[in-house]
């Protein structure tokens, strides 16, 4: 059975047995429970019941006296309302200075002595006793919890100013993408995922190694000269959840990204749709094909020049990246593949994309980029009047179709 369901089970018959049971029947049964269970039977029973480890020590220690004794020994049963009193009721300020520490930490109060300190319960502790509160670490911890606070990780939820017409963009795309993929045709996800720094440096997440053997890593994440980085570029088709990456060495510039593109239709793209002459790319607003870069325009142009076919590009609104299909369709699954695992080489890091898979059938191709792409390219007012693009009547900053010139 497992833990889980074990606790639980245990959790359900001590709730229904223990209006029944006095104080010496609940340590005393606890204990019986936690004997049966043999090793860190103790430990389940306490987190089941809510019993101390002590509590529960006590009643084991009572079940090993002989009957006759047991009775005779433990038949003292303390009054209801009897024992220590609670540490609130003899110090009825104590929580009220409790919550005057961690509360000016939201509502912004320079005051707070544990203003810009971590707010660990031995910090609130050592704090609360300085102020005349005798509390110890683990009584700050109940308290909080009894007060409805946890301990909680940063959420990132906050997208920056939302653009009014961000909802209206995310059904445009929708929409041409439905019409895409019900015809037959294709449309992609394109991005730059993270950089990676390439070398025997830590790599988040974990894997199954013999215990004590951890992979051995550098300390600190200084970039290797000789090795520098690598500029993972994805394109991922969205109807036969296949995805190309082309991992640069160099910069991630638009020349970069379209040179991305132009490798997934001629290493799969052709394949798959030998007859089309209409790709759709989405895209984020921003960063090496964001949707004011004059130089993605250009290269754009040169690539629909050179496949004599239109690319319809469609851009994400402004703070809204998280949204794209590559993030969570196939940039999220190649971080899984590749945690845990010093990436030591530029191969190292194309073998594991070109490995990665999921159950829905997902497969990925991968190649290094040996080209070098030169920065700060300017584009003029009289190469940009040589592109032929075509601006759509909704929002055509971010909507735009591209044909060939020829």
């Amino acid at each position: 059975m497992q833990d889980a369901q074990l606790i639980e089970r245990i959790r359900v018959m001590y709730q229904a047995l223990r209006p029944e049971m006095d104080e010496r029947m609940r340590r005393q049964w606890a204990a019986a429970e936690a004997r049966d269970l043999g090793y860190g039977g103790m430990t389940t029973v306490s987190l089941a019941t809510g019993l101390s480890r002590v509590t529960i020590a006590a009643g084991r220690a009572e079940l090993e006296l002989p009957p006759t004794q047991r009775c005779l020994e433990t038949r003292a049963v303390r009054r209801p309302g009897g024992g220590r009193p609670r540490l609130c009721d003899s110090d009825p300020h104590l929580l009220e200075a409790l919550e005057r520490l961690i509360e000016p930490a939201t509502r912004g109060d320079p005051q707070s002595p544990l203003r810009w300190t971590c707010k660990s319960t031995y910090r609130l502790a050592e704090e609360l006793c300085a102020d005349g509160h005798r509390i110890s670490p683990r009584t700050v911890a109940a308290l909080l919890h009894a007060a409805g606070y946890s301990l909680q990780a940063n959420c990132k939820c906050r997208e920056g100013r939302s653009h009014p017409d961000r909802d209206a963009q995310f059904r445009y795309i929708n929409r041409l993408v439905g019409q895409r993929l019900r015809g037959g045709q294709p449309a992609v996800s394109v991005d730059t995922k993270k950089k990676e720094l390439i070398g025997d440096f830590k790599n988040g997440g974990r894997e199954w190694r013999p215990q004590g053997q951890p992979q051995l890593v550098r300390v600190h994440d200084f970039a290797d000269k000789s090795l520098g980085k690598v500029i993972p570029y994805g394109v991922y088709d969205i109807a036969n959840d296949q995805g190309w990456v082309s991992v640069g060495i160099d910069h991630d510039t638009a020349q970069f990204a379209t040179h991305s593109i132009r490798c997934w239709w001629s290493n799969m793209g052709c394949r798959r749709f030998p007859r089309t002459d209409r790709l759709l790319i989405t895209a984020d607003g921003g960063g090496s094909n964001g949707w004011r870069s004059r130089l993605w325009k250009l290269c754009l142009q040169d690539l629909a020049d050179e496949l004599q076919m239109q690319l319809i590009i469609c851009h994400f609104p402004p703070g809204t990246s998280k949204w794209n299909k590559i993030e969570h369709r196939l940039f999220s699954f190649i971080t899984q593949n590749w945690r845990g695992t010093p990436l030591i080489s530029r191969q190292t890091v194309v073998n594991l994309i070109a490995s990665t898979t999921t159950r829905s059938g997902l497969r990925v191709e991968a190649a290094l980029d040996t080209n070098h792409y030169d920065t700060a390219i300017k584009v003029s007012d009289s190469e940009l009047a040589t592109l032929r693009l075509h601006r759509h009547p909704f929002h055509g900053d971010w909507n735009y179709t591209i044909k060939p010139r020829s």
